[in-house]
């Protein structure tokens, strides 16, 4: 009888599927409600299409790959991504309690560059099947 070798589900797996989950519905937020989100952030409509519109693709791009790329690669790209956020949410935080206008921006012009990165990286990866 023939056996398939299937992947092991782990814990870097679901969360590596549930990253990439987070960004789909980031990105549906930021795409159906841009112009509120805009007001609320004082960012503008379209900064916050194309921030949707990158966070739809990398979080596709994550789950689609995340069978054939090592999740050792996943888990740092996912911390340089994770870290950059956090760091930009708090300069953000920081703009809007000094009484600037432009840590919206800051923050979801993040958005919009560091998922095309993370996606580029990803891709760009070695195929786990091919690093054995």
């Amino acid at each position: 009888m023939t056996q398939v070798a299937t992947p092991r589900v782990t814990r870097r797996t679901v969360g590596a599927l549930a990253d990439g989950a987070f960004k789909v519905l980031l990105a549906t937020a930021c795409l159906t409600a841009a112009a509120p989100l805009g007001r609320l952030l004082g960012v503008p409509v379209w900064l916050l299409v194309v921030s949707g519109v990158a966070q739809l693709t990398c979080g596709g791009i994550e789950i689609g790959y995340t069978r054939s790329r090592s999740m050792r690669t996943y888990t740092r790209l996912m911390v340089g991504y994770d870290s950059g956020w956090v760091l930009t949410a708090l300069v953000g935080l920081l703009m809007a309690w000094r009484g600037g206008t432009a840590g919206g921006e800051v923050w979801v012009g993040y958005q919009a560059v560091a998922p095309i990165v993370f996606a580029v990286l990803l891709v760009a990866s070695k195929d786990e099947m091919c690093a054995k």
